[in-house]
Protein backbone atom coordinates (compact mmCIF):
# COMPACT_ATOMS: atom_id res chain seq x y z
CA UNK A 1 0.00 0.00 0.00
CA UNK A 2 2.81 2.40 0.85
CA UNK A 3 4.51 1.59 -2.44
CA UNK A 4 1.28 2.37 -4.32
CA UNK A 5 0.86 5.76 -2.66
CA UNK A 6 4.55 6.45 -3.17
CA UNK A 7 4.31 5.82 -6.92
CA UNK A 8 1.17 7.94 -7.14
CA UNK A 9 2.94 10.78 -5.32
CA UNK A 10 5.89 10.60 -7.72
CA UNK A 11 3.52 10.62 -10.70
CA UNK A 12 1.59 13.59 -9.31
CA UNK A 13 4.77 15.56 -8.72
CA UNK A 14 6.01 14.78 -12.22
CA UNK A 15 2.76 15.90 -13.84
CA UNK A 16 2.72 19.07 -11.72
CA UNK A 17 6.29 19.95 -12.77
CA UNK A 18 5.46 19.35 -16.42
CA UNK A 19 2.39 21.59 -16.20
CA UNK A 20 4.46 24.34 -14.58
CA UNK A 21 7.01 24.07 -17.38
CA UNK A 22 4.21 24.51 -19.91
CA UNK A 23 3.23 27.96 -18.63
CA UNK A 24 6.19 29.91 -20.11
CA UNK A 25 5.78 27.97 -23.37
CA UNK A 26 2.14 29.01 -23.67
CA UNK A 27 2.97 32.62 -22.78
CA UNK A 28 5.69 32.64 -25.44
CA UNK A 29 3.29 31.21 -28.03
CA UNK A 30 0.71 33.87 -27.18
CA UNK A 31 3.28 36.64 -27.58
CA UNK A 32 4.69 35.31 -30.86
CA UNK A 33 1.25 34.74 -32.38
CA UNK A 34 0.07 38.22 -31.42
CA UNK A 35 3.19 39.92 -32.77
CA UNK A 36 3.18 38.04 -36.08
CA UNK A 37 -0.51 38.64 -36.74
CA UNK A 38 -0.16 42.30 -35.79
CA UNK A 39 2.67 43.13 -38.19
CA UNK A 40 1.12 41.34 -41.19
CA UNK A 41 -0.06 43.87 -43.81
CA UNK A 42 -3.81 44.25 -44.20
CA UNK A 43 -6.63 45.93 -42.35
CA UNK A 44 -9.26 43.46 -41.06
CA UNK A 45 -11.82 46.27 -40.80
CA UNK A 46 -11.45 47.18 -44.47
CA UNK A 47 -11.64 43.52 -45.45
CA UNK A 48 -14.88 43.17 -43.51
CA UNK A 49 -16.64 46.14 -45.13
CA UNK A 50 -15.09 45.70 -48.57
CA UNK A 51 -13.12 48.04 -50.77
CA UNK A 52 -16.10 50.40 -51.19
CA UNK A 53 -16.63 50.95 -47.48
CA UNK A 54 -16.56 54.59 -46.40
CA UNK A 55 -13.81 55.74 -43.99
CA UNK A 56 -16.29 56.53 -41.21
CA UNK A 57 -17.65 52.97 -41.19
CA UNK A 58 -14.15 51.52 -41.24
CA UNK A 59 -13.05 53.74 -38.35
CA UNK A 60 -16.13 52.79 -36.33
CA UNK A 61 -15.47 49.11 -36.96
CA UNK A 62 -11.82 49.50 -35.93
CA UNK A 63 -12.96 51.04 -32.66
CA UNK A 64 -15.43 48.21 -32.06
CA UNK A 65 -12.71 45.62 -32.69
CA UNK A 66 -10.17 47.48 -30.57
CA UNK A 67 -7.78 47.83 -33.50
CA UNK A 68 -7.28 51.55 -32.85
CA UNK A 69 -5.67 50.92 -29.47
CA UNK A 70 -1.90 50.74 -28.93
CA UNK A 71 -0.36 47.33 -29.55
CA UNK A 72 0.63 46.82 -25.94
CA UNK A 73 -2.95 47.39 -24.83
CA UNK A 74 -4.25 45.03 -27.53
CA UNK A 75 -1.81 42.39 -26.29
CA UNK A 76 -2.99 42.76 -22.70
CA UNK A 77 -6.62 42.43 -23.83
CA UNK A 78 -5.72 39.39 -25.91
CA UNK A 79 -3.83 37.79 -23.03
CA UNK A 80 -6.76 38.36 -20.67
CA UNK A 81 -9.06 36.79 -23.22
CA UNK A 82 -6.85 33.68 -23.45
CA UNK A 83 -6.82 33.30 -19.67
CA UNK A 84 -10.62 33.62 -19.50
CA UNK A 85 -11.11 31.39 -22.59
CA UNK A 86 -12.53 34.30 -24.55
CA UNK A 87 -10.58 34.45 -27.80
CA UNK A 88 -12.86 37.04 -29.33
CA UNK A 89 -14.93 36.79 -32.48
CA UNK A 90 -14.11 36.10 -36.08
CA UNK A 91 -13.53 39.30 -38.04
CA UNK A 92 -15.37 37.79 -41.00
CA UNK A 93 -18.34 35.88 -39.56
CA UNK A 94 -18.53 37.48 -36.08
CA UNK A 95 -18.75 33.96 -34.62
CA UNK A 96 -16.89 33.31 -31.35
CA UNK A 97 -13.49 31.80 -32.11
CA UNK A 98 -13.94 28.90 -29.70
CA UNK A 99 -17.31 28.06 -31.27
CA UNK A 100 -15.84 28.21 -34.79
CA UNK A 101 -13.08 25.76 -33.84
CA UNK A 102 -15.46 23.51 -31.89
CA UNK A 103 -17.80 23.19 -34.90
CA UNK A 104 -14.96 22.10 -37.18
CA UNK A 105 -13.13 19.89 -34.67
CA UNK A 106 -15.34 16.73 -34.89
CA UNK A 107 -14.56 16.25 -38.59
CA UNK A 108 -10.83 16.69 -38.02
CA UNK A 109 -10.93 14.40 -34.97
CA UNK A 110 -12.67 11.62 -36.96
CA UNK A 111 -10.13 11.97 -39.74
CA UNK A 112 -7.19 11.96 -37.30
CA UNK A 113 -8.43 8.90 -35.40
CA UNK A 114 -9.13 6.94 -38.58
CA UNK A 115 -5.76 7.88 -40.11
CA UNK A 116 -3.76 7.03 -36.99
CA UNK A 117 -5.61 3.74 -36.44
CA UNK A 118 -4.76 2.78 -40.02
CA UNK A 119 -1.16 3.95 -39.64
CA UNK A 120 -0.55 2.05 -36.39
CA UNK A 121 -2.21 -1.16 -37.59
CA UNK A 122 -0.44 -1.34 -40.94
CA UNK A 123 2.85 0.15 -39.77
CA UNK A 124 3.34 -2.14 -36.77
CA UNK A 125 2.32 -5.19 -38.81
CA UNK A 126 4.72 -4.39 -41.66
CA UNK A 127 7.56 -3.57 -39.28
CA UNK A 128 7.09 -6.72 -37.22
CA UNK A 129 6.92 -8.96 -40.30
CA UNK A 130 10.02 -7.32 -41.76
CA UNK A 131 11.96 -7.85 -38.52
CA UNK A 132 10.92 -11.49 -38.13
CA UNK A 133 11.73 -12.20 -41.80
CA UNK A 134 14.94 -10.19 -41.95
CA UNK A 135 16.73 -10.11 -45.32
CA UNK A 136 13.83 -11.91 -47.01
CA UNK A 137 11.60 -10.74 -49.83
CA UNK A 138 8.97 -9.73 -47.28
CA UNK A 139 11.54 -7.58 -45.50
CA UNK A 140 12.69 -5.89 -48.70
CA UNK A 141 9.13 -5.42 -49.95
CA UNK A 142 7.95 -3.91 -46.67
CA UNK A 143 10.83 -1.45 -46.52
CA UNK A 144 10.38 -0.44 -50.17
CA UNK A 145 6.69 0.22 -49.44
CA UNK A 146 7.72 2.24 -46.37
CA UNK A 147 10.20 4.27 -48.40
CA UNK A 148 7.53 5.06 -50.98
CA UNK A 149 5.10 6.04 -48.22
CA UNK A 150 7.59 8.47 -46.68
CA UNK A 151 8.67 9.98 -50.00
CA UNK A 152 5.30 10.43 -51.73
CA UNK A 153 3.71 13.88 -51.12
CA UNK A 154 0.26 13.81 -49.55
CA UNK A 155 -1.35 15.93 -52.25
CA UNK A 156 -0.09 13.59 -54.99
CA UNK A 157 -1.25 10.49 -53.11
CA UNK A 158 -4.67 12.04 -52.58
CA UNK A 159 -5.06 13.00 -56.22
CA UNK A 160 -4.06 9.50 -57.38
CA UNK A 161 -6.54 7.90 -54.97
CA UNK A 162 -9.35 10.17 -56.15
CA UNK A 163 -8.58 9.41 -59.81
CA UNK A 164 -8.45 5.66 -59.17
CA UNK A 165 -11.29 5.06 -56.72
CA UNK A 166 -13.64 7.94 -57.55
CA UNK A 167 -13.17 8.52 -61.28
CA UNK A 168 -12.05 5.17 -62.70
CA UNK A 169 -13.47 2.49 -60.38
CA UNK A 170 -16.25 4.63 -58.87
CA UNK A 171 -16.08 2.77 -55.58
CA UNK A 172 -16.08 6.00 -53.52
CA UNK A 173 -18.89 8.56 -54.02
CA UNK A 174 -16.49 11.52 -54.12
CA UNK A 175 -15.03 14.22 -51.94
CA UNK A 176 -16.69 16.11 -49.10
CA UNK A 177 -18.58 14.63 -46.17
CA UNK A 178 -21.73 13.54 -48.02
CA UNK A 179 -24.23 12.04 -45.61
CA UNK A 180 -21.57 11.64 -42.92
CA UNK A 181 -20.98 7.92 -43.50
CA UNK A 182 -17.57 6.34 -42.98
CA UNK A 183 -17.03 5.76 -46.71
CA UNK A 184 -16.16 9.42 -47.16
CA UNK A 185 -13.26 9.07 -44.69
CA UNK A 186 -11.58 6.16 -46.48
CA UNK A 187 -9.53 8.11 -49.02
CA UNK A 188 -8.62 11.01 -46.69
CA UNK A 189 -7.56 8.52 -43.99
CA UNK A 190 -5.43 6.59 -46.49
CA UNK A 191 -3.81 9.80 -47.72
CA UNK A 192 -3.12 11.21 -44.27
CA UNK A 193 -2.09 7.92 -42.69
CA UNK A 194 0.36 6.73 -45.35
CA UNK A 195 3.36 8.73 -44.18
CA UNK A 196 3.05 7.93 -40.42
CA UNK A 197 2.40 4.28 -41.31
CA UNK A 198 5.67 4.14 -43.26
CA UNK A 199 7.58 5.80 -40.44
CA UNK A 200 6.04 3.48 -37.84
CA UNK A 201 6.97 0.46 -39.97
CA UNK A 202 10.63 1.50 -40.14
CA UNK A 203 10.79 2.27 -36.41
CA UNK A 204 9.07 -1.00 -35.49
CA UNK A 205 11.49 -3.01 -37.62
CA UNK A 206 14.59 -1.37 -36.16
CA UNK A 207 13.23 -1.63 -32.62
CA UNK A 208 12.30 -5.28 -33.03
CA UNK A 209 15.71 -6.18 -34.48
CA UNK A 210 17.40 -4.52 -31.52
CA UNK A 211 15.15 -6.17 -28.93
CA UNK A 212 15.22 -9.67 -30.44
CA UNK A 213 18.94 -9.87 -29.72
CA UNK A 214 18.60 -9.08 -26.01
CA UNK A 215 19.31 -11.62 -23.28
CA UNK A 216 15.82 -11.52 -21.79
CA UNK A 217 14.33 -12.68 -25.12
CA UNK A 218 16.56 -15.75 -25.07
CA UNK A 219 15.64 -16.29 -21.42
CA UNK A 220 11.92 -16.11 -22.22
CA UNK A 221 12.33 -18.69 -24.97
CA UNK A 222 14.37 -20.98 -22.71
CA UNK A 223 11.53 -20.93 -20.16
CA UNK A 224 9.25 -22.57 -22.70
CA UNK A 225 7.12 -19.58 -23.69
CA UNK A 226 5.44 -19.80 -27.05
CA UNK A 227 6.93 -17.79 -29.89
CA UNK A 228 3.75 -15.66 -30.03
CA UNK A 229 4.07 -14.78 -26.33
CA UNK A 230 7.75 -13.92 -26.74
CA UNK A 231 7.20 -11.73 -29.82
CA UNK A 232 4.07 -9.86 -28.70
CA UNK A 233 4.42 -9.90 -24.93
CA UNK A 234 8.13 -9.14 -24.70
CA UNK A 235 9.78 -8.05 -27.94
CA UNK A 236 7.04 -5.93 -29.51
CA UNK A 237 6.04 -4.29 -26.24
CA UNK A 238 9.57 -3.08 -25.49
CA UNK A 239 10.12 -1.95 -29.08
CA UNK A 240 7.10 0.39 -29.00
CA UNK A 241 8.74 3.36 -27.22
CA UNK A 242 9.79 5.24 -30.40
CA UNK A 243 6.52 4.24 -32.06
CA UNK A 244 4.51 5.79 -29.22
CA UNK A 245 6.46 9.03 -29.67
CA UNK A 246 5.65 9.12 -33.38
CA UNK A 247 1.99 8.32 -32.72
CA UNK A 248 1.73 11.12 -30.16
CA UNK A 249 3.32 13.83 -32.29
CA UNK A 250 1.49 12.63 -35.42
CA UNK A 251 -1.86 12.68 -33.65
CA UNK A 252 -1.19 16.22 -32.44
CA UNK A 253 -0.37 17.36 -35.96
CA UNK A 254 -3.54 15.78 -37.33
CA UNK A 255 -5.76 17.29 -34.65
CA UNK A 256 -4.13 20.66 -35.21
CA UNK A 257 -5.40 20.57 -38.76
CA UNK A 258 -4.57 18.35 -41.73
CA UNK A 259 -4.53 21.33 -44.06
CA UNK A 260 -3.59 19.70 -47.37
CA UNK A 261 -5.85 16.68 -46.99
CA UNK A 262 -8.87 18.67 -45.80
CA UNK A 263 -8.48 21.10 -48.67
CA UNK A 264 -7.99 18.35 -51.23
CA UNK A 265 -11.03 16.34 -50.14
CA UNK A 266 -13.23 19.38 -49.32
CA UNK A 267 -13.56 18.49 -45.65
CA UNK A 268 -14.76 21.40 -43.48
CA UNK A 269 -12.31 20.72 -40.65
CA UNK A 270 -9.96 22.77 -38.52
CA UNK A 271 -7.25 22.81 -41.20
CA UNK A 272 -9.58 24.25 -43.80
CA UNK A 273 -10.76 26.82 -41.25
CA UNK A 274 -7.15 27.95 -40.92
CA UNK A 275 -6.76 28.33 -44.68
CA UNK A 276 -9.91 30.44 -44.89
CA UNK A 277 -8.73 32.59 -41.99
CA UNK A 278 -5.35 33.21 -43.62
CA UNK A 279 -6.88 34.11 -46.99
CA UNK A 280 -9.30 36.54 -45.33
CA UNK A 281 -6.76 37.86 -42.78
CA UNK A 282 -9.08 36.77 -40.00
CA UNK A 283 -6.47 37.23 -37.28
CA UNK A 284 -8.80 36.23 -34.45
CA UNK A 285 -9.30 32.77 -35.95
CA UNK A 286 -5.59 32.45 -36.76
CA UNK A 287 -4.59 33.28 -33.20
CA UNK A 288 -7.16 30.92 -31.74
CA UNK A 289 -6.15 28.03 -34.01
CA UNK A 290 -2.42 28.43 -33.31
CA UNK A 291 -3.07 28.45 -29.57
CA UNK A 292 -5.28 25.40 -29.97
CA UNK A 293 -2.49 23.57 -31.82
CA UNK A 294 0.02 24.52 -29.13
CA UNK A 295 -2.29 23.19 -26.42
CA UNK A 296 -2.83 19.95 -28.34
CA UNK A 297 0.93 19.40 -28.63
CA UNK A 298 1.46 20.10 -24.92
CA UNK A 299 -1.27 17.68 -23.81
CA UNK A 300 -0.20 15.00 -26.29
CA UNK A 301 3.46 15.16 -25.28
CA UNK A 302 2.47 14.86 -21.63
CA UNK A 303 0.30 11.80 -22.35
CA UNK A 304 3.11 10.22 -24.37
CA UNK A 305 5.58 10.72 -21.51
CA UNK A 306 3.15 9.22 -19.03
CA UNK A 307 2.57 6.17 -21.24
CA UNK A 308 6.24 5.15 -21.49
CA UNK A 309 6.32 3.05 -18.26
CA UNK A 310 3.30 1.07 -19.49
CA UNK A 311 5.43 -0.34 -22.30
CA UNK A 312 8.80 -0.47 -20.54
CA UNK A 313 8.62 -0.96 -16.73
CA UNK A 314 12.31 -0.06 -16.46
CA UNK A 315 11.38 3.55 -17.15
CA UNK A 316 10.52 5.44 -13.98
CA UNK A 317 9.14 8.86 -13.24
CA UNK A 318 11.53 11.34 -11.73
CA UNK A 319 13.32 14.58 -12.40
CA UNK A 320 14.36 13.05 -15.72
CA UNK A 321 13.45 9.82 -17.43
CA UNK A 322 15.73 7.02 -16.37
CA UNK A 323 15.98 3.27 -16.76
CA UNK A 324 16.66 1.03 -13.82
Amino acid sequence: MEAFYGRRSVLTNYVFRRLLAVIPVIVGVIAVVFILTSIVPGDPARLMVGQRGDPATIQKLREDLGLNRPLWQQFIDFFKGVVTLDLGRSYRTRMPVIQAIAERLPITARLALASMALAVTSGVTLGMVAALKQNSMLDYGSMIAALIGISAPSFWVGIMLVVLFCVQLRWIPGTGTGDGSWIYLVLPALTLGMRPAALIARLTRSGMLEVLGQDYIRTARSKGLTEKAVIIGHALKNAMIPVITVVGTGMAEMLGGAIVVEKLFSLPGVGRLGIEAILNRDFAIIRGQVLFMALIFVVTNLLVDLSYPLFDPRIKYGRTWRRE
